[in-house]
């Protein structure tokens, strides 16, 4: 690590220590591998099957995450109220009006109840044929994974108060058309939430590929590039002053690293710079067409025997997405990240809105509009072709919108801005380009 790398990791261990500290015990590996377990006996979990049965298909596993938010919930002194977002869907791999239902956990911020992060992943699940609801198609790693992941950050999350809001979200409907995403996107802009970042865990709890290798020591953070709510307007501005590297989901991807750097959880983030896997998509997705900050969690190595397979053995090959080819101490270092994550970013404020203004000169006057919850900015500049963000200087004046870097010309820099909250948590970055505030287009 670069001694500018080093210097910020020391930084953001100080800020995050206080908080964070006790994260990593109170992530339950038994509690996952339960979860799993029970998310695995309702048989099939296709947002097509039955949905009035009290032991099989997605109804019945969506009345039990429900119940299981609804006990986190006790535990805090009702701190989570409960939402069953709903709408009637027809699609391609629907094709015929199908209730659609997301279960989702509030958790209301005390000083900044608008500004949200969303922990969220799919629980419904599919076998060989995404169109076949009845056959058994157990979906351990996808992606009961990411839901007992989701659970077990309400568990432990709800135990503490934030400024902002915390959502938890189980939705149904990912592998019929990223149905549930979409959903719950509709859901947050229909409640007037300001959603900073997105948290989508897809496939997180193995670490064995099906070529045999093994990583379970990183886990993979999917960002976008160029903004999916970009319009021509955007992408010549984009040609004209920078900004390909800079989307907002990206500078949370670079934000998560820093993260995974400081926090004890074992994994180091391996950023890959596309929206998602090649060819293939997740939740993530809808809310990045919606404007909104949005990354992918999802395990170093795939496992594709044992992902989207009827349960069968053909040729010596045993196929299926069955509980024993899972890793739940990984899955329990990537429950811990989320945490660490999420508990950083509830804390902070909003990362600023950004400008900078240097062309045809020798000096680059930085701008941001004001955060709410911040007494303090730092200002960061990075060369055009690195990867992170380099010294920044920091503003204590709580008050100020801007600053003059002497000498420093522009065309060689990109530059960008974070705030920072009273008990020392910092934002993400946001970018002085085009498309590079934490905001949708239109806001």
């Amino acid at each position: 690590m670069s001694p500018v790398r080093t210097k910020f990791a020391a930084l953001l261990a100080l800020s995050l220590a206080s908080p964070l500290a006790a994260a990593a015990p109170e992530v339950s590996e038994a509690r996952l591998r339960a979860d799993v377990e029970r998310l695995v006996s309702f048989g099939t979990r296709h947002t097509m099957s039955v949905q009035d049965d009290p032991k099989r298909g997605i109804g019945a596993a969506r009345r039990w995450a429900e119940a299981e938010f609804r006990k986190a919930s006790t535990a805090c002194g009702n701190c989570l109220e409960i939402a069953l977002p709903e709408r009637m869907v027809t699609a391609e791999r629907v094709p015929v009006p199908t209730r659609l239902v997301n279960v989702v956990a509030i958790q209301r911020g005390t000083e900044r109840p608008s500004e949200v992060v969303i922990i969220q992943a799919h629980i419904d699940s599919r076998a060989s044929d995404v169109m076949n609801a009845t056959i058994d198609a157990p979906g351990a790693n996808d992606d009961a994974s990411g839901t007992t992941l989701v659970l077990e950050a309400a568990r432990v999350l709800s135990q503490r108060t934030f400024p902002t809001t915390v959502v938890y979200a189980a939705l149904s409907g990912e592998e019929q058309g990223l149905l549930g995403g979409r959903l719950l996107a509709d859901y947050a802009k229909e409640q007037g939430w300001t959603v900073k970042a997105v948290l989508n865990n897809d496939i997180v709890g193995n670490s064995r590929g099906s070529d045999g290798l093994i990583d379970d020591g990183n886990v993979r953070v999917f960002s976008e590039g160029p903004r999916a709510d970009g319009d021509d307007r955007l992408r010549a501005q984009a040609r004209r002053f920078g900004g390909e590297n800079d989307s907002p989901s990206r500078n949370l991807s670079r934000y998560i690293n820093d993260v995974a750097s400081t926090v004890p959880t074992g994994l180091n983030v391996r950023q890959v710079w596309r929206a998602d896997r090649m060819g293939r998509g997740g939740d993530q997705l809808p809310f990045q067409e919606a404007g909104v900050p949005a990354i992918r969690f999802s395990v170093a190595v795939e496992d594709y025997d044992h992902q989207h397979q009827d349960l069968r053995t053909e040729n010596g090959t045993v196929y299926g997405d069955t509980i024993d080819e899972m890793d739940f101490p990984y899955l329990a270092r990537v429950t811990r990240l989320n945490i660490a994550v999420a508990d950083r970013l509830a804390r902070a404020p909003l990362p600023p809105v950004t400008s900078a203004e240097a062309a045809v000169q020798t000096f680059t006057t930085v701008k941001w509009q004001p955060a709410a919850g911040a007494v303090a900015y730092r200002v960061w500049r990075r060369r055009t072709d690195v990867r992170d963000w380099g010294e920044p200087v920091r503003i204590d004046d709580p008050a100020a919108t801007s600053l003059k870097l002497d000498g420093v010309r522009g065309d060689d820099w990109l530059f960008g801005v974070s705030a920072i909250g009273a008990d020392g948590t910092e934002s993400p970055v946001s970018s002085a380009v085009p498309g590079g505030a934490f905001l949708p287009r239109a806001g």
